[in-house]
């Protein structure tokens, strides 16, 4: 008995494969039909053509078989060009530090000129009991140096 069960289980699977493929293989061929006749002498294929022929090319199997004006590399190459594309705009951003304000950079300046003698820890606590989150490196970067006197031969000494 169970022989039989399993016989009709593969026999009604692949009635329904098959039509499942047929009914595939008719968008697929009206598709190239409609790309023919836009197309005068040369099939001109568009952004949309690609999307639908690298989808139909992940869920069909046999959708090499019914490609009749690209080859199929070209599909394949269009899949991984627009995996490519989907990545890169996911993981687009802009390298480096993010950009701090004008307004912070003058501020810096401005409590590092006013306190000569305060150095870069005193100004990134300042900073921060202002509710500024800052870097060190950045009021590193931006704060005022006090200037050193040249030893010249012959000047001051």
């Amino acid at each position: 008995m169970m022989p039989l069960v399993q016989a009709l289980v593969v026999f009604v699977v692949g009635v329904f494969r098959s039509r499942i493929a047929l009914q595939l293989e008719v968008p697929a061929l009206r598709q190239q039909l409609n790309v023919y006749r836009r197309s005068i002498r040369r099939p001109r294929v568009r952004p949309n053509d690609r999307i639908f022929w690298a989808w139909l090319a992940r869920y069909w199997a046999r959708w090499q078989e019914v490609l009749v004006f690209v080859q199929p590399a070209t599909v394949i190459g269009w899949q991984r060009r627009r995996f490519r594309a989907h990545w890169a705009w996911l993981s687009r951003r802009v390298p480096g530090r993010p950009r701090i304000s004008s307004e912070l950079r003058e501020l810096i300046r401005e409590i590092s000129r006013a306190n000569p003698r305060w150095g870069v820890p005193r100004i990134l606590g300042e900073l921060r009991k202002l509710g500024i989150p800052v870097a060190k490196s950045t009021v590193e970067k931006y704060h005022v140096r006090p200037r050193q006197p040249s030893l010249r031969p012959g000047g001051p000494s």
